[in-house]
């Protein structure tokens, strides 16, 4: 369960409270200067590594002395812009005193919902692998068109995609938030520290709690769901304090700390894909077609009811509210096809065009 010694591929998430002096939005420094070290170590036992680092908001607005100011979406996008720089420089100086080399990557929403630039992603960080390159990714929050902190979740969200992208086989999530417990433990003094998670129950998402700190957005809640996209990706996540002594070196020798979040299944890769992507409609089905789909057969028109939402062909929509699939027609094709048996396609729409819908290595379920 805790046995890392053949883990080559890890991402490294670091939070914002931890990357800043306690109280205060100010860089720590020399807390930079050890996780470089940690990570410097992992580089020379041969393993490659991804840091997901947020903070550059908070530098941000730190820089511009606005500790109690920043609000509102085009701030905070300034902050953002201001930051980032100031956070990479800090990278940069502590890598080199050890010899190695980042870069730095930022990404949208929008860079992994289109699945040309989200296969990019992996080709760029092998790249920079090769080339004994540590990428450190960052949402671009001064560029994203959706409200910061919804699109990835201060990070959280963003650095299991990219685990699940890269085929990592752990992603160490670095929080002040030190484990999963059994109950809130700002609200019950009693709480209990869960060394191991199997399977993620509505009863652990309920006892997850809400928002972040005041520059981050993350929370338990949306570690829960980066650990849930880590298990489709047959990648175990361990969910620590990183503020502990050589937390990253420890964690990896197997010690017991934090939480380990356990795989249930490993999808493929473009099934994970599909099952990360935002839907932009929904195909309403009959239990027949429900039926057929759940036995790996493909969705024909037949079995459509009824369409929402406006998209093109090659888009992923969902199958009533449980599946996701990518469609290989637009929105206004299907309500022509709606109730159609397969062969009438052609007639209606022309020669040249598939004869389903979805074929079942485009279909994924929802069910965790």
């Amino acid at each position: 369960m805790r046995d890392f010694t053949n883990a080559k591929k890890i991402v490294v998430k670091i939070g914002t409270n931890i990357l800043t002096k306690e109280g205060t939005i100010e860089i720590d420094i020399g807390y930079v200067g050890r996780i470089a070290r940690q990570i410097s170590s992992l580089l020379r036992s041969d393993r490659q590594v991804v840091i997901v680092s947020s903070g550059a908001i908070g530098m941000g607005a730190g820089q511009l002395e606005m500790v109690d100011k920043v609000q509102g979406i085009k701030m905070r996008q300034a902050c953002a812009a201001i930051g980032q720089p100031l956070l990479m420089a800090e990278y940069r100086k502590s890598f080199g005193r050890y010899g190695v080399t980042v870069a730095q990557v930022l990404l949208t929403a929008e860079v992994l919902n289109n699945r040309k630039t989200y296969l990019n992603l992996r080709n760029s960080v092998e790249t920079l692998h090769k080339l004994g390159v540590v990428p450190i990714l960052n949402e671009n929050d001064s560029v994203s068109t959706d409200e910061i902190g919804t699109a990835f979740g201060d990070n959280d969200r963003l650095s299991a995609l990219v685990a699940s992208k890269i085929d990592a086989d752990l992603l160490i999530m670095l929080s002040d938030i030190d484990a999963l417990y059994d109950r809130d433990p700002r609200r019950f003094k009693g709480a209990q520290a869960v060394p191991a998670v199997y399977e993620i129950t509505d009863q652990i998402i309920k006892s997850a709690g809400g928002r972040g700190s005041r520059h981050g957005s993350g929370g338990m809640r949306t570690k829960i769901e980066a650990a849930k996209i880590a298990s489709n990706a047959g990648c175990r996540m361990v969910l620590a304090d990183g503020r502990l002594k050589n937390v990253i070196g420890r964690i990896i020798a197997g010690e017991q700390i934090g939480t380990v979040f356990m795989p249930k299944r490993k999808l493929s890769n473009r099934a994970r894909w599909i099952l990360n992507s935002v839907t932009v409609g929904t195909i309403n089905i009959d239990e027949g077609a429900m039926r057929a789909v759940k036995n790996r057969k493909s969705l024909l028109p037949s079995g459509v009811v009824s369409i929402e939402g406006t998209f093109e062909a090659g888009a992923v929509v969902m199958l009533n509210d449980n599946v996701k699939a990518v469609t290989n027609f637009s929105s206004a094709e299907l309500k022509a096809l709606t109730g159609k048996h397969s062969t009438e396609i052609k007639k209606i729409l022309g020669p040249g065009r598939r004869d389903v819908i979805a074929i079942p290595e485009d279909i994924v379920f929802l069910d965790y």
